[in-house]
């Protein structure tokens, strides 16, 4: 038996698989954000994790407070904190809809940076070495109602998206990434999320610290700012959606039960360590939150004003319009000094627009800001964008038409505006932020060490069990899919059973059923073959091990969050989901092939043991195609369209012939049945992963251009085609020289990617 009937084995090496460094920005939270939503970054361990940990404790609360204590806490805060946000829509000017209208929009995009990515910082505790661990399949059903498995654009992230999106406030939201672009959104709002995000990407280094702050955020629910919002806007969103603490589904347990019910097991398991880890975790979060909800908090309050707003959108806007505006005046000042003064004050630039010839205080509509000078003909047309114009309205129209004597000057920003922690404009420059610029400046600076890489495929087959990486075993994952896909390029037209060589605007399901009738005829005509004898059965399911025990691996770069629900990726992760057992154990392929194993006497030690990759009883060979998977899972980006190619050979390879076949030496000799009869369905062709596959390629393919060069469809099809070749690649001399070709050009492609990193930084 072949396990998924992989007898089985992605672009050219040289242009795709490294890896961005990250390259420091004082600081700044949302470089941090960016370079975190990377699924290909590299985060080696040593000094980041030695800072991230830092971190953790500074920011942790003494005691010997108990985790129910904890969570009380966190609930009780979330309650209180909601009703002061909800208190402030009462207490505006005289007038409200407008005052309401600014609340929601500073609070909805200040709560952006989190809200889009509820339960991404689960996205890699699942991983090949332990994707059979009931617990971790327990953590994995609740990552997976986080994104909506199974389904395009329904994780929670996607449901505050279309709040967004109602608002008109997404046009630098897609992808999640270009948040950290919107200066709308200060910087104290991505500081949370980064720092999570970034943990996520070190699973077995903050395995506790992240559960304990998913434990947190699910206990607050829906965040204390926008219950304001919902309170305004009881319709513009799917609440329990956007909530991390609401369940997805009728009859589905409360996500706060079930992680606090994965904390549980996990403290059983293996005690106090895990339980320390949890607790901090959940305090730093429970700090940061406090932290960051106050500030905004202040800030609202100080956006009453429309002096604040007005101020923000001067500095905003001060660097590039300093660079025009040297001929024009104000107070015989260029106005071009005003505005370069304006990027840390914008107080006194305030004060003289609202003495201007260009203002008439407490009329906008007869004001030349707003009207000559931003209309079609006037100088700065398109300056201003219509949300903007509202702002320098409504501070104009709040300007006292004759203001006393002793007053302060009217256009002036009250100076606790300007200070209101998160709120104010500063903080949407650089961050003064100490701890945060040692978590970015570790990043930058990379491993102490580079590690070593792997002496062979055994020991690959154990380094890649886990997600974290080192600069060198990446580079050694990198070198090695290069090599088989050269490979997997040699002679391809000359290959037997490949992918048409043009993609067909009708799609590929066609062509799915053309092989599914050629698998079901091939099973007819091998019918009188005699079955293999019982110990080549044995052999074969036992050599397949390394493959099988890590079923669906090629897709672990799509557990990803913004992968996971997206247009092409949903099915790709609802695959790797089904391989897992959907959270269930008695459903989960690894434990019901070692079920498969010990009927036929073979125990095997653990998968993601160093003992498995030396045991003995498995051949080198065994080990090379499980390697590749293990290594290509890693570029879901970069080698996308080489893994959408390899996942439909794979789920297609056993449909309807292989599987069918198996089923009868396994049954010929008492063996269960289960591990291909189950494979044979979910892989089906109609409604299965089979046709997943297909739809997979058909949605990356029908969004291209049918234009000749790489990113064309032609272009992009050859490539899923290697993909598809690379299950069985060709294993002649040519073949064998093409590889070491590939690894050489990859390596040098390394070497070049390393110097440009130094330059950088």
């Amino acid at each position: 038996m072949r396990g998924r009937e992989a007898v089985a084995r992605k672009a050219p090496a040289t242009q795709h698989g490294g890896y961005v460094p990250y390259e420091p920005q004082n600081g700044s939270a949302r470089a941090l954000y960016a370079y975190v939503s990377d699924p290909e970054a590299l985060f080696p361990g040593d000094r980041f994790v030695e800072e991230m940990q830092a971190e953790l404790r500074r920011h942790t609360q003494d005691g010997d407070d108990s985790l129910d204590a904890l969570v009380r806490g966190a609930a009780d805060w979330a309650a209180c904190e909601g009703k002061r946000f909800r208190a402030l829509l009462g207490a505006g000017s005289g007038d409200p809809d407008g005052d309401r209208r600014i609340l929601v929009r500073r609070a909805v995009l200040s709560c952006a940076p989190l809200a889009c990515v509820y339960g991404a910082w689960l996205q890699w505790l699942s991983a090949p070495g332990n994707a059979d661990v009931p617990v971790v399949l327990r953590i994995l059903a609740l990552y997976a109602s986080d994104v909506g498995v199974g389904h395009p654009g329904a994780s929670r992230g996607s449901a505050y998206l279309d709040l967004l999106r109602r608002l008109r406030l997404a046009e630098n939201a897609v992808p999640t990434v270009r948040l950290a672009g919107d200066r709308r959104i200060t910087e104290a709002a991505f500081r949370l999320p980064a720092l999570l995000l970034a943990m996520s990407r070190r699973p077995d280094d903050f395995r506790g610290e992240i559960l304990g702050a998913d434990l947190c955020l699910r206990t607050v629910g829906l965040l204390p700012a926008l219950t304001m919002v919902r309170d305004v806007l009881p319709t513009a969103a799917d609440w329990d959606a956007v909530d991390p603490g609401k369940e997805r589904g009728v009859g589905d347990p409360a996500p706060t039960e079930q992680c606090r019910t994965v904390v549980d097991e996990l403290t059983t398991e293996e005690g106090v360590q895990v339980a320390d880890a949890v607790r901090r975790g959940l305090g730093w979060t429970m700090a940061a939150l406090r932290d960051w909800s106050g500030a905004l908090h202040a800030g609202l309050v100080a956006a009453g004003d429309p002096a604040f707003e007005m101020s923000e959108l001067l500095r905003l806007r001060a660097r590039e319009g300093a660079v025009y505006h040297h001929q024009f005046t104000l107070e015989d000042r260029p106005l071009a000094v005003w505005l370069a003064e304006c990027r840390t004050d914008p107080g006194p630039l305030l004060d003289v627009l609202a003495r201007s010839t260009l203002v008439r205080p407490g009329r906008s509509e007869g004001s030349p800001l707003v009207r000559g000078l931003v209309g079609q003909r006037g100088p700065m047309f398109r300056v201003f964008s219509p949300e903007d114009l509202t702002v320098i309205r409504r501070w104009i129209d709040s300007l006292p038409v004759s203001p006393p004597a002793d007053s302060v000057a009217p256009g002036t920003a009250p100076p606790a505006a300007g200070a209101a922690g998160g709120g104010s404009p500063a903080a949407q420059g650089t961050s003064t932020d100490g701890a945060l610029a040692g978590v970015a400046g570790a990043l930058a600076a990379g491993a102490r060490l580079p590690g070593r890489a792997p002496a062979g495929v055994r020991e690959a087959y154990h380094l890649l069990m886990r997600r974290n990486d080192t600069p060198a075993l990446r580079s050694w994952a990198r070198q090695y899919v290069a090599g088989w896909l050269a490979r997997s390029r040699y002679r391809m037209d000359r290959g037997v059973l490949q992918l048409p060589k043009h993609w067909d605007r009708e799609g590929l399901r066609p062509w799915l059923q053309i092989q599914h009738d050629r698998h079901g005829a091939e099973f007819e005509r091998n019918a009188a073959i005699p079955l293999p004898s019982r110990e080549a059965v044995v052999d074969d399911t036992v050599q397949t091990a390394p493959l099988t025990l890590i079923d669906g691996s090629w897709l672990q770069g799509f557990t990803d969050h913004e992968q996971a629900s997206s247009g092409i990726g949903h099915s790709l992760f609802e695959t790797y989901w089904d391989e897992l057992g959907n959270g269930e154990p008695r459903l989960n392929h690894m434990l019901i092939y070692r079920d498969v194993l010990r009927e036929m006497g073979v125990e095997l030690p653990p998968t993601a043991s160093r003992e498995f990759a030396r045991w003995p009883g498995l051949r080198d060979e065994s080990f090379e195609l499980p390697v590749y998977w293990l290594c290509i899972g890693r570029f879901p980006r970069t080698l996308m369209p080489e893994l959408l190619g390899l996942n439909l050979a794979m789920e297609l390879s056993g449909v309807g012939g292989s599987y069918r076949r198996a089923r009868m030496a396994l049954k010929e000799y008492g063996f269960s049945t289960r591990f291909v009869d189950i494979h044979n369905t979910i892989d089906n062709v109609a409604t299965g992963h089979s046709a997943w596959a297909a739809d997979a390629v058909d949605t990356l393919l029908a969004a291209l251009p049918d234009a000749p060069g790489p990113g064309g469809r032609a272009g992009i099809w050859e490539r899923v085609r290697v993909g598809y070749r690379s299950l069985n690649p060709p294993s002649g001399l040519g073949a064998r020289m093409a590889a070491r070709s590939g690894r050489l050009a990859g390596r040098r492609w390394r070497r070049g990617a390393q110097q440009d990193m130094r330059a950088d930084l």
